[in-house]
């Protein structure tokens, strides 16, 4: 391809440059030109004249779909001699040439290009017409068969047929008259309609008046419609009229409604917590929430108490109390010995009330058995008397409480004087 063809440049008021094509020369450039026959081929493309010529053997078509030679000027070879111009008798027959290429080939003589001959010094065009024309022509053949009509269906059509000469191309003017012929032809069956679409309807209510979201979220849905009848198709042909493509109604979400009021509802009680006490009778506080679901866009809330209580028992740990103290038992010895003293003893039991087991109660304190001096006994004989006054209590130990006890003392002083 030849690129980058002229270009004429003009500007306007402001100063701004412009680029345009010279159109007024611009030819249709090829890259080959045929001198017999005058016919350019292998085109280029659409450059300036002068661009194309500067290849001598392009060639170039004008406005007038001329085809001209880029090269110097030549003369064509001559062409093949015409047919004669009668079917039989004294003709005539020709042949010419022309010039192509760049040069003044108007003045030039245009009866060089051009040679005629005379049937009667011609043998070979007189025997042609005598022998073949006159022996042997035998005009146009039969009509072919009529094509078939150029519709199916409806009207309109067209169907053709031809027939051929069978003389030779030297007597062709033994067949006169079109070589085709043309005529109507109803089908006499009418053409499938096929279906067009109506305009949408318009859009039918929703479906709701708000979006629903207790389970799934529902949001109404809107409709609208069209039918299948601009035109509707047709059933009464052959073959029945297309209906038309695509669905008949549309769907659509309302998505410009609002959400539903969702009333609230109790959630499950949670467990109970532990009892208010550790022992005897108390209370267990369980709650619930609002909450399955909660109450959204302007739902009503849950009615009744959020908390309740249940009463609850427990066990109480039991301690131990001391029973009273039992009597005094007998004294070990029935007279006080010289040394120590006999003594007695007494018992008590943790057993009103004993402790409990479980929850385990806290025992009883102190001691269970108290034992004590017999100094009430009389001395055993023989056994000097040893004994002196009491000094006084002591204080209490502990301070306070069910076992503080107190104590006293005194001593043994062996009188002698019985004793001589």
């Amino acid at each position: 391809m030849i690129e980058n063809p002229k270009l004429i440049f003009f500007g306007d008021v402001t100063g701004a440059v412009y680029g345009k094509q010279a159109l007024n020369h611009c030819v249709r450039c090829f890259a080959r030109f045929d001198q017999v026959l005058g016919e350019c081929n292998d085109e280029l493309g659409d450059v300036d004249e002068d661009d194309c010529c500067q290849n001598p053997r392009y060639g170039y078509q004008d406005n007038n779909d001329t085809c001209k030679y880029c090269g110097p000027l030549v003369l064509s070879p001559w062409s093949r001699w015409s047919d004669c111009n009668v079917l039989c008798g004294d003709g005539v027959t020709l042949r010419h040439r022309k010039y192509f290429g760049i040069g003044n080939s108007e003045h030039r003589n245009p009866e060089a290009n051009l040679e005629i001959r005379l049937n009667l010094v011609n043998y070979v065009c007189v025997c042609v017409c005598v022998c073949v024309c006159v022996f042997v022509a035998k005009g146009w053949s039969q009509w072919l068969a009529w094509s078939t009509c150029s519709v199916s269906c409806g009207g309109g059509g067209v169907r053709k047929r031809r027939r051929v000469c069978s003389d030779p191309p030297e007597c062709h003017a033994a067949c006169s008259g079109d070589s085709d012929e043309t005529e109507a032809c109803p089908t006499h069956m009418p053409c499938p309609v096929h279906g067009g679409w109506s305009g949408w309807s318009n859009w039918l209510p929703c479906s709701g008046s708000c979006i629903s979201s207790m389970h799934d979220i529902i949001i109404p849905t809107k409709k609208r419609s069209r039918y299948c009848s601009n035109p509707a198709p047709s059933n009464d042909t052959v073959p029945p009229g297309n209906r038309c493509p695509g669905d008949n109604f549309q769907v659509e979400h309302c998505s410009e409604v609002p959400n539903c009021p969702v009333d609230g509802s109790w959630g499950a009680w949670s467990p109970a917590r532990k009892c208010s006490v550790t022992c005897g009778e108390g209370l267990q506080l369980s709650t619930r929430i609002c909450d399955l679901p909660a109450p959204k866009y302007g739902g009503r809330t849950c009615l009744g108490p959020s908390t309740r209580t249940t009463v609850c028992q427990n066990t109480c740990p039991v301690d131990g109390f001391w029973s009273g103290w039992s009597s005094w038992g007998e004294c070990s010895s029935s007279c006080i010995p010289q040394g120590k003293p006999p003594t007695r003893t007494r018992h008590r039991s943790c057993s009103n009330p004993a402790p409990s087991s479980s929850p385990p109660g806290r025992g009883c304190q102190g001691d269970k058995r108290q034992i004590e001096n017999c100094n009430h006994l009389p001395y055993c004989p023989g056994t000097p008397v040893c004994l002196s006054g009491w000094e006084p209590w002591s204080l209490c130990n502990p301070s306070c409480g069910e076992t503080s006890s107190r104590s006293r003392r005194r001593y043994c002083k062996p009188d002698y004087s019985e004793y001589k």
